[in-house]
């Protein structure tokens, strides 16, 4: 007597596609933020039950994670080509006009994501305060060792403090979303970027 496979003892495949649901996750975290997004909120975006989505993602908290990673990855990726500029000018340029772009870009949230979630996870205890703060410092880090070796190559002034410049540009592109979100225009956004331009070093 034939034997017939057993198709349940391999699981049954999802129902779902996992970058698409991904996908949907970020896009909603973005528009509500971390403490405005409720799980009823992401199940009904993603397009899944509160099982398939902890069986896959984790809680709440993992899941906003892993939107950071894919936010880092995609939407805010110039943050990372503008260190490859031949230029410490150049990279704030590029930074500064990224933030805009992003922030303005009407396919999106007139806001930053990671900004928004700064602003309110901001009870300090908190683990995932701690972890927006770390990659806030490692980002800040890696445009000052930037910085630095505009410094040794002699681009930069000596008397220009690298750690100095790039907490400047830190704050200056935090502070830019921030007034998107609450309704700045392009045009009003690139006048900030000019004006912090005239005190950056050329």
């Amino acid at each position: 007597m034939e034997t017939r496979k057993s198709h349940r003892a391999q699981g049954r495949p999802r129902a779902f596609d996992i970058n698409e649901a991904l996908e949907q996750a970020l896009q909603m975290f973005w528009r509500k933020g971390y403490l405005g997004t409720s799980l009823t909120d992401l199940t009904e975006a993603m397009g899944i039950n509160r099982p398939s989505l902890y069986a896959t993602f984790g809680n709440k908290e993992t899941l906003f994670r892993k939107v950071l990673d894919r936010y880092s990855d995609r939407q805010t990726a110039y943050l990372r080509e503008a260190l490859e500029e031949p230029t410490a000018r150049r990279v704030i340029e590029r930074m500064m006009h990224g933030v805009v772009d992003l922030v303005t870009n009407p396919c999106n949230p007139p806001k930053c994501l990671f900004a928004e979630s700064m602003l309110s996870c901001g009870d300090p205890n908190d683990p995932l305060h701690q972890e927006l703060a770390q990659r806030r410092v490692s980002g800040e880090v890696a445009i000052r060792a930037r910085f630095e070796r505009a410094s040794l190559e002699g681009d930069l002034p000596s008397d220009i403090d690298p750690s100095a410049l790039a907490r400047f540009v830190v704050t200056v592109n935090l502070g830019m979303s921030v007034q998107a979100a609450s309704g700045a225009s392009r045009t009003e956004l690139l006048q900030v970027v000019q004006t912090a331009l005239q005190a950056c070093p050329r």
